[in-house]
């Protein structure tokens, strides 16, 4: 299994204007053969911040997602909306436990 996770930093003036390619990408992604969740979620204390969780099945199904036309989309939308900064990192995990 891999996880994805990190932040991506926008300019906060433009945050509205890129929730629907936001919406479009997570629905995008969603139906994608091996992703198990993909998710963005503003922060509430840090106007831009956008924190990014995807889980992905293997690392075949992360690397084909990178190739997909929405993800092209998702680039050049992102691209426009001010993009100060981004780190986000992928993890190897086994499945986990419940707790």
């Amino acid at each position: 299994m891999v996880i994805v996770m990190g932040t991506v930093r926008i300019d906060p003036d433009r945050v509205e204007a890129l929730r629907p390619a936001m919406e479009a990408m997570m629905a995008a992604s969603r139906a994608e053969a091996g992703c198990l969740t993909y998710a963005y979620a503003l922060d509430l204390l840090e106007p831009g911040l956008v924190r990014v969780s995807e889980l992905w099945t293997d690392k075949a199904a992360l690397q084909a997602h990178f190739t997909t036309p929405h993800m092209a989309v998702w680039r050049q939308a992102l691209s426009g909306a001010g993009l100060k900064d981004r780190d986000i990192k992928q993890y190897q995990a086994d499945d986990g436990e419940a707790f």
